[in-house]
C-alpha cells in the first residue's frame, strides 16, 4: 500500500481495532506498521529465523495450524524475556532484545509482535469503574459516551462470563463468608465479587455430531471434529492457540491477532470498504511533519526494516500512535515533536501485589466435593474477581507451575521470608522470597494453592513516566528511560486490598497465607500520553495536528483498577470515528 489514508504505528491490542473501524465503517485505506514478528501467517513460516515476506493483505495468509506449531505450551518457550517467542525485541532471535533503561527493582513485561501484549494476557475484559471516568477532572469524556464502544468491543471479542472451576469455588466461599455480595452489572459502582468478564469463548458448545457438550462427553476435542471454544487448559500466558487446528479467527482466546486482524484483512475483499495492509518487522523511527513553527501536522512516517536495516518513508493524511505506553512517547520524543512537559509523564501501572493461600485437602474437598483439588492450571487463568471502587480490585489467578513458583514465591521486594518479620496484627503468615527446601515444600502443595492478584486504583503523577535516555541509543534512536514509584496513597490502597485478600483466603479455610510484596511490575501500563494533557478529547495531540494516539497510553488514569484491555480497545474504536469525522 503506497498511498494510505492512515498509518497506524503498532499492531498490539489497540492498533488493529482502530484500523478495522477505519476501513469497515469509514472506507479508509490503512497501513499498520508493526515492529515485531507475525505468528500464524504463511508469509512468515519461520518468523524468528528468516525475514520471510514484506506485507500481508489477504486473510487467506492466516494459518491456524502454523500458529499451533509456533505457539507451544511450554512456559520458557513463550515467556523467557530473552529468547521466548513472546518477548520485546526484533523478530530475528539471533539478536538481543531491545534495551529499556529501568534503574530500579522492577520488571517490564512487553511483547513485540502482531497482537502485542494481548498475546500473553488472561483475556480479562472488565470495564473501568464509572467513577474513575466521571468524577476525575482529567478525563475529558464521559463513561456514558464509552458504553456503546464497550458493547461493540465486547461483541468483537466474545466477552462473556468465564466458566468456573475448583479454584473459583474456593474464592466464592471465602468472599461470601467475608460478607461480600455478588455484583450483577458490568458497570460497577459497589463493592463485591463477580464472575470475570472474559474474552475467551466458552468450552465446547457442540460435539462432532452437533450436540451440546456435557460432562459425559468422551469424544474428540479436535476442531476438525466439531469442537469449539477453549478446553480450559490455562495456557493463556503462553499465547494460547486452542482449539488446535482451528483457523486463526476461530481460536478461542480473542487476542487482537484473533479478534481484529482477520476482519481487518477481510475488508480487502469487500469493494464497499477501505483496505488494510499489515507490515511486520517495521520499526518506525520518525514521525514526519509539515508546517511550523506554531502549527505543525503529521504527514507520514519513516520506518526501518528490522531484518535488512533499510529505511523507507511513507506519507499519509493522518498518523496514529499505537505502540504502547513506552514506545509511543519514545517515538514522539525521538521525532523532536513539541513537548509541553507532559509527554511520557503520568505513567500508571496498577500497583500490583500477590497474596497466596495454601489449603489442606479436606477443606477443598468440603467446598468442592467433586474436584477435591483446586488444580490451578485447570480452567481459565482468571474466572472470578473482587471490586472495590475507590480502592481497586483483585482477581483469582491460576497458572502453570513454573509461572506460579515465580509469581508466588520468587518476585518480592521484602527480602527472604525466613528473615522478614511479620507484624502480628497483619492477616498473612509470611512475606517475601521463599527459596530452597521451603520452596520445594510449598510447591509440593501446588494443586491446593491459589493466588489473588491485587490491582490498585492508581492516579497519574508527573514524576512517573518515560523519557529519553541521554546515554544509550540503538539503531532506532535514544532508548526509553522508564521510572515508576508508588505514591503513599497507592501504598495504602495496596495494603487495604492485601488485607481483604488475606481475609478471603482465611474465610475459605486457608491453612497458610503468604504475601509476596511484589516490586513494581510494569504490565498494565496506562496514561503516558493521556487525554486531558498530551491529547485533546478526540485523542489528537494538542501540539501536532493529524497525529492521534490509539493505545493504552491515551487513557487518563488507571481506570480505578480494572484490567485496561477492554477500555483501551473501546477508546481506540472511538478514536477511529473521531479521525474520520475530523479529516475525511
Amino acid at each position: 500500500m503506497n498511498d494510505p489514508d492512515v498509518i497506524v504505528i503498532g499492531a498490539g491490542a489497540d492498533g488493529p481495532a482502530a484500523a478495522w473501524k477505519l476501513a469497515t465503517d469509514h472506507g479508509l485505506d490503512v497501513l499498520i506498521l508493526e515492529a515485531g514478528a507475525w505468528h500464524g501467517n504463511k508469509n512468515w513460516p519461520q518468523p524468528h529465523a528468516d525475514a520471510g515476506g514484506t506485507v500481508s493483505t489477504d486473510p487467506a495468509d492466516l494459518d491456524g495450524k502454523l500458529l499451533d506449531e509456533q505457539f507451544t505450551h511450554r512456559e520458557a518457550d513463550a515467556n523467557d524475556p530473552t529468547w521466548g517467542y513472546l518477548r520485546v525485541g526484533p523478530a530475528d532471535h539471533s539478536r538481543a532484545p531491545w534495551f529499556r533503561n529501568l534503574h530500579q527493582n522492577a520488571f517490564i513485561w512487553q511483547i513485540s509482535a502482531v497482537g502485542g501484549t494481548s498475546l500473553h494476557y488472561f483475556a480479562n475484559h472488565p470495564r473501568a469503574y464509572p467513577y474513575a471516568i466521571d468524577t476525575q477532572d482529567h478525563w475529558p469524556i464521559s463513561y456514558e459516551e464509552l458504553v456503546p464502544y464497550y458493547q461493540l468491543n465486547e461483541e468483537m471479542t466474545s466477552t462473556q462470563q468465564a466458566p468456573m472451576t475448583g479454584k473459583e469455588e474456593v474464592f466464592i466461599e471465602g468472599a461470601t463468608n467475608a460478607g461480600y455480595p455478588l455484583i450483577d452489572t458490568k458497570n460497577v459502582t459497589e463493592t463485591g465479587w463477580r464472575p470475570q468478564a472474559n474474552a475467551v469463548e466458552v468450552p465446547g458448545r457442540e460435539t462432532s455430531n452437533g450436540q451440546p457438550l456435557d460432562a459425559d462427553y468422551e469424544g474428540s476435542f479436535s476442531y476438525d471434529d466439531g469442537f469449539r471454544g477453549d478446553t480450559l487448559v490455562g495456557d493463556h500466558f503462553q499465547g494460547s492457540s486452542t482449539p488446535v487446528d482451528a483457523p486463526v479467527r476461530d481460536k478461542a482466546r480473542k487476542s487482537s491477532n484473533v479478534s481484529y486482524v482477520p476482519p481487518a484483512l477481510d475488508t480487502n475483499n469487500d469493494p464497499t470498504m477501505g483496505n488494510v495492509a499489515i507490515r511486520p518487522n517495521a520499526y518506525v523511527t520518525n514521525i514526519e511533519t509539515t508546517g511550523g513553527p506554531g502549527s505543525i501536522e503529521a504527514s507520514g512516517v519513516t520506518f526501518r526494516d528490522s531484518w535488512s536495516g533499510q529505511t523507507q518513508t511513507v506519507e499519509a493524511d493522518t498518523v496514529v500512535l499505537a505502540g504502547g505506553c513506552i514506545e509511543s512517547p519514545r517515538l514522539y520524543l525521538n521525532s523532536g515533536l513539541p513537548d509541553d512537559g507532559w509527554v511520557g509523564k503520568g505513567l500508571t501501572t496498577h500497583w500490583f501485589d500477590w497474596v497466596v493461600g495454601v489449603y489442606d485437602d479436606e477443606t477443598v474437598a468440603e467446598i468442592n466435593p467433586e474436584g477435591e483439588h483446586m488444580d490451578p492450571y485447570v480452567g481459565q487463568n482468571s474466572a472470578v474477581r473482587f471490586d472495590k471502587p475507590g480502592v481497586g480490585g483483585m482477581e483469582d489467578i491460576g497458572m502453570s507451575p513454573g509461572l506460579v513458583s515465580y509469581a508466588d514465591y520468587l518476585f518480592s521486594q521484602a527480602g527472604y521470608s525466613f528473615d522478614t518479620p511479620v507484624d502480628p496484627d497483619e492477616p498473612w503468615d509470611t512475606r517475601g522470597y521463599v527459596v530452597g527446601e521451603e520452596l520445594k515444600r510449598r510447591m509440593s502443595d501446588y494443586r491446593q494453592t491459589k493466588a489473588l492478584l491485587i490491582l490498585t486504583d492508581d492516579l497519574p503523577r508527573q514524576d512517573n513516566g518515560v523519557s529519553l535516555d541521554n546515554t544509550f541509543s540503538d539503531e532506532h534512536g535514544a532508548v526509553p528511560k522508564v521510572k515508576w514509584s508508588p505514591h503513599p496513597d497507592d501504598d495504602a490502597k495496596r495494603d487495604e486490598l492485601c488485607r481483604i485478600a488475606a481475609r478471603i483466603h482465611k474465610e475459605a479455610g486457608a491453612e497458610h497465607v503468604h504475601r509476596c510484596d511484589w516490586p513494581p511490575l510494569l504490565l498494565h501500563m496506562q496514561s503516558s500520553m493521556r487525554m486531558g494533557k498530551v491529547l485533546d478529547s478526540n485523542a489528537e495531540a494538542k501540539n501536532v495536528d493529524r497525529l492521534f494516539v490509539a493505545d493504552h497510553s491515551a487513557l487518563a488514569n488507571g481506570l480505578g483498577g480494572p484490567n485496561p484491555t477492554n477500555t483501551g480497545q473501546a477508546l481506540a474504536l472511538r478514536t477511529a470515528d473521531k479521525i474520520a469525522s475530523l479529516y475525511f
